[in-house]
């Protein structure tokens, strides 16, 4: 949750303001879409794309900046819609996702009558009978609920082993403001999936409904409480990370109750060093947590921004270091499921070894690139990414030339934007999360390398991994060779069929495109089994020298055929 705004406090919504939302919101999209149409549709069709291409970069700010402002007004999901689109950079330009991605989740705060009304409504009696004593100054405040601290009776406190508590609370008609915006959303949705240039780049009524799913978890404090309790399970027994406790007999849907564990901020450098903590300690650490949730356990922390981490010291030496991590809000969560985690180790190892192709491949198989896009233009901005700017720390970095920066920054995001995909939920899930953790880890370090915290879980993974690549590659072998056989048959086959049938085929330039069919199967099946053998005694190489040398000699033999059949069809 963010801190406190208390310039003005937020009313309680009403049906006659969620009618007058739904209407603002569709109002926006629709002059938005107009303004678009006019610009990217027509002006084109009239010979004037030049003048729509000069104000682009301009409305698309101009737009992004309208509803950045339309969402800190309204709040509710138009804070999260914001978040959601600065992440999608699959589907909009830089222009929009920059001027968003700073949008921070705080609204002026409730009043406290009436987060009493709907805790006591929740809990079935007055605050007083079970708290004992609750702050009425918010701690936090958000677009979907706002938190007080508070203290449990003691009677309470014996049985739970909690004393001083987080009461969280849903800010009051925030249901009916999901449920119309979502409405509103959906609308919007429909319309921009009858405009071929949308469509043809995302699924829009698919998002909306990925992102309603998300918030409607979020709403769900129930959901919540039982996250930070599978959370804390993934990490039992782990001295470096910390969790808050439930006190399940006040929790209900729309309010969470929590252990106090407010610490320092895990960004506030001077907190931590008056504490005794070295910050440039603290990085690795984290990063090492956050890759232990996307590897090992399958399940985190989705919004690990620094307001949601503490640096707690601990007075015992049952750590490593002096402290541990505390997470906080689990409203967010993210799941790795096992096909994704596999082409997540796909991309970690490339990324380790600064392969682009393979960085690539990796990303096609994790399903995100349909089998139409064209891969070519991807890797090679994939190969000169790594090329320059590989294994750099946030210190090298920062000595490169801006426009250096500039110029890839366009033709990467061109490219991108050029390519037929869409990231999956969970997968932007991910990406935010390492986002952010590169840049907690950057402000606690200027000097960390994220490459110093990945190639060792690389090299785990490989490790881990070694016996089914080496079978995959195997298995691959086989079925490239069993291809290479079976081809030059089946084509001769078709031919004789063809030449047989009703259908007599009697064309010198259909028999050529045949033989170079046939010559092309040849040389792609030896390229195949030279790449599986190749790959194999890399991978083998390095426990076992003699296999591992054996496979990659034996990976000569495909290539020479593969080059004797190319030379033949000359």
């Amino acid at each position: 949750m963010a801190p406190v705004h208390r310039d003005r406090p937020a009313p309680v919504p009403g049906a006659g303001d969620t009618r007058a939302r739904y209407r603002r919101i569709l109002r926006f999209a629709a002059w938005n879409l107009a303004v678009t149409w006019w610009f990217e549709l027509f002006l084109p069709r009239i010979g004037l794309a030049r003048i729509a291409g000069r104000t682009r970069s301009q409305r698309m700010q101009g737009f992004a900046r309208k509803f950045r402002l339309l969402a800190v007004e309204l709040g509710g999901l138009m804070i999260k819609v914001g978040q959601f689109l600065s992440s999608r950079l699959d589907v909009l330009p830089p222009e929009i996702t920059k001027e968003l991605e700073g949008l921070q989740d705080e609204v002026p705060p409730v009043p406290f009558p009436a987060i009493r009304a709907l805790a006591e409504q929740e809990l079935g009696a007055p605050l007083e009978q079970v708290f004992a004593f609750v702050e009425e100054t918010p701690v936090a405040a958000a677009s979907l609920g706002q938190a007080h601290r508070a203290r449990l009776l003691p009677a309470d406190a014996a049985d739970t082993g909690l004393a001083d508590v987080v009461l969280k609370v849903q800010r009051p008609g925030i249901q009916d403001i999901v449920d119309v915006d979502l409405a509103a959303l959906r609308k919007v949705g429909g319309w921009l999936s009858r405009i071929r240039m949308v469509s043809s780049r995302a699924d829009v009524p698919a998002l909306v409904e990925e992102f309603a799913q998300t918030s409607f978890e979020e709403i769900d404090y129930l959901h919540e409480a039982v996250n930070a309790e599978r959370f804390d399970a993934g990490f039992a027994g782990d001295g470096r990370v910390s969790v808050p406790r439930v006190a399940w007999e006040r929790t209900t849907r729309r309010v969470l109750t929590l252990e106090d564990v407010t610490a320092i901020k895990i960004t506030e450098a001077r907190a931590l060093r008056a504490a005794g903590i070295d910050p440039a300690e603290v990085a690795p650490v984290f990063a090492s947590v956050m890759f232990d949730q996307l590897f090992t356990t399958g399940f985190f922390h989705a919004d690990p921004h620094p307001g949601n981490i503490f640096v707690t010291p601990v007075s015992t030496g049952s750590g490593e270091h002096p402290w541990k991590l505390t997470f906080i809000d689990f409203g967010m969560m993210g799941e790795v499921t096992a096909s994704t985690r596999s082409g997540l180790r796909k991309l970690l190892i490339a990324a380790a070894a600064r392969d682009g192709k393979g960085l690539v491949a990796a990303i096609n198989d994790v399903g995100v690139l349909v089998p139409s896009a064209d891969r070519q233009e991807l890797e090679r901005a994939m190969i000169h990414l790594f090329a320059r700017f590989g294994g750099m720390g946030f210190a090298e970095l920062r000595e490169v030339d801006p426009k250096e920066f500039r110029d890839f920054a366009v033709e990467f995001g061109d490219v991108v934007r050029s390519l037929p995909f869409q990231l999956p939920e969970n997968f932007l899930l991910i990406i935010r999360a390492m986002s952010l953790t590169s840049g907690v880890c950057s402000s606690l370090d200027e000097r960390f390398n994220l490459w110093d915290s990945v190639e060792p879980y690389a090299a785990r993974l490989l490790r881990d991994e070694r016996g089914n690549l080496v079978q995959d590659a195997a298995q691959q072998a086989v079925e490239a060779a069993a291809i290479a056989l079976r081809l030059p048959k089946r084509l001769d086959a078709l031919a004789s069929r063809l030449e047989e049938g009703s259908l007599a085929v009697a064309n010198p330039r259909l028999e050529r495109q045949l033989a170079r069919l046939d010559r092309r199967a040849r040389r792609s099946a030896s390229a195949l089994v030279f790449a599986a053998l190749l790959v194999a005694g890399a991978v083998v190489r390095a426990d076992d020298l003699v296999l591992g040398n054996v496979l990659m000699a034996g990976s000569v033999v495909p290539l020479l055929h593969g080059l004797w059949a190319g030379r033949r069809g000359l």
